[in-house]
């Protein structure tokens, strides 16, 4: 009993203390990510940079191929690349690895910027960024967002564990207003909409004439020539014509207010936000980076007008995490109430759930020894077979010993030690069997392993440390119980007889 009391200690320290990730982190053989630039960034000079990116990850001899591309989302400062691995045999390196080979080639260059991250089977979430987790503030006034947005992305690029910090917040842009002197304009007899159409002729798309041939047609469409668009001193080379005739340089009654704009205002459902994104550093749990990034958003003091938020895979992970407990919990009850059922008592199926506890323990540290692995999911769904696969034992034993209490009249001493004589070769062999069938799980290698090597891990060690001590702790708990079940039974019916000695009125 103090074996299954110290087991059942030990079960809820490591639970709480486990590192928590949401899926584990695959190699799937594809490496994809975002590509960002200065805001005031040409099209022009970012194709230039993508491709220097891509050259230096194809350089890379781990790299199979790479392609990427500017553009996307109604920004020309941002991009995509994706690039495929050499299988994992000729390259001997997993896709972290990789990436953090690559990521200071990639950052020194001047320029843009690329965050790289691993290509995931499972993805929750929903939500796209340059990293793979992200956070958002979200206000209603936009000002708030402007001063916090820097400096919640400088505070997250401090915090130990995270890489690849980055924000889609882009309110950085260059933007040149063209004010004219609306006395000297008239003067010379130019209009506001005269110039309107003199600047829309130059640098928009006019459609002056349409071509018709026998089996089409063709729009002429006119505009200037791109290397007078490609800069603001084209503007100089823009003529006004006057309604008195002649032509006279915009320059003369116009001049330029550069100043910044945002590119965009992101939304997340109907108010203004700011997301920051981020990859994981090796070894740091996905739940330390959680809680570390709450720490630092109560340091940093955001005023009541900025709302914090997890928002896509990481919001999904609080949301599991929050849920995991009712989860085991619901398991457990739905397993009392079947056995309750099954053995007609309230006392035995305790007895059988008590197995349970040596279950995770085995579970936990299974995961402890394979690389200190994190409690994900996968490893969440593995504890849960393990409760049908793990009760097995002591239903064997108990099943057994019922019955030949009930039926052959046995003492519960001497029927559960029969029962542990008896059903000691089918336990093993069933218990041999499960864990035979996990053992290519755990130890599984290949493309996306990641994925199932926890369930396997799981269900091997929890197998092993619940087969030395089900056998162990189970008889004792069927007798100890079996005496509080007797002691019950006898108070009750003393109870019920002094109660019958002591009628009203006596």
């Amino acid at each position: 009993m103090t074996v299954l009391v110290l087991t059942i200690i030990l079960n809820g320290v490591m639970l709480w203390t486990a590192p928590k990730g949401f899926f584990p982190q695959q190699d799937s053989g594809i490496i994809y990510g975002g590509i960002q630039g200065a805001q005031d960034i040409s099209f022009q000079a970012m194709q230039t940079d993508v491709q220097r990116f891509v050259e230096i990850i194809k350089s890379d001899h781990a790299v199979d191929n790479a392609m990427a591309f500017v553009g996307g989302g109604g920004a020309t400062n941002g991009g995509f690349m994706f690039a495929s691995l050499k299988p994992l045999s000729e390259r001997k390196a997993n896709a972290d690895q990789i990436i953090r080979r690559l990521r200071p080639q990639l950052m020194s260059l001047p320029g843009a910027s690329v965050f790289l991250q691993a290509g995931q089977d499972l993805r929750i979430g929903g939500r796209m960024s340059n990293a793979q987790y992200q956070y958002t503030i979200q206000s209603e006034n936009i000002d708030d967002l402007v001063a916090w947005g820097p400096r919640l992305l400088q505070e997250m690029r401090k915090l130990p564990g995270l890489a690849d910090v980055n924000t889609d917040q882009q309110n950085a842009g260059l933007q040149a207003t063209l004010v004219y002197d609306r006395s000297t304009a008239a003067r010379m007899g130019i209009t506001p909409s005269s110039l309107d159409n003199t600047l829309y002729l130059a640098f928009g798309q006019a459609q002056v004439s349409v071509m018709y041939t026998a089996l089409n047609q063709y729009h002429v469409v006119m505009e200037a020539a791109p290397q007078f668009w490609q800069n603001p001193t084209g503007l100089d080379d823009v003529y006004a014509h006057p309604s008195t005739g002649g032509e006279i340089p915009l320059s003369a009654i116009t001049h330029l207010e550069t100043t910044t704009a945002p590119l965009a205002v992101n939304h997340q459902g109907q108010f203004p936000s700011v997301t920051i994104s981020f990859n994981l550093g090796p070894g740091v749990a996905l739940g330390d980076a959680s809680q570390s990034i709450l720490k630092m958003e109560q340091k940093i003091g955001m005023p009541p007008t900025i709302h914090g938020m997890f928002a896509g895979t990481l919001q999904a992970f609080q949301d599991s995490l929050a849920t995991m407990p009712f989860l085991l919990i619901s398991a457990v009850l739905a397993v009392y109430i079947v056995l309750g059922i099954l053995y007609e008592s309230y006392v035995h199926p305790v007895t059988i759930i008590s197995t349970i506890f040596s279950a995770g323990v085995g579970a936990l540290l299974a995961l402890k020894v394979a690389n200190n692995m994190e409690l994900t999911l996968i490893a969440i769904i593995g504890m849960i077979l393990l409760i049908g696969i793990v009760k097995k034992n002591a239903i064997l034993m108990i099943d057994f010993a019922l019955v030949a209490e009930r039926v052959e009249g046995k003492s519960p001493r001497d029927a559960i030690y029969q029962a542990c004589l008896l059903r000691f070769r089918p336990i093993t062999m069933t218990s041999m069997a499960a864990l035979l069938g996990a053992l290519p799980l755990a130890i599984g290698m290949g493309t996306g392993a990641e994925l199932r090597r926890p369930l396997g891990i799981t269900i091997v060690g929890g197998l092993i440390v619940s087969q030395m001590l089900t056998l162990y702790t189970t008889p004792v708990v069927y007798l100890c119980f079996d005496s509080m079940r007797i002691w019950w039974d006898e108070f009750r019916h003393g109870a019920a007889h002094a109660g019958s000695q002591h009628q009203p009125g006596d």
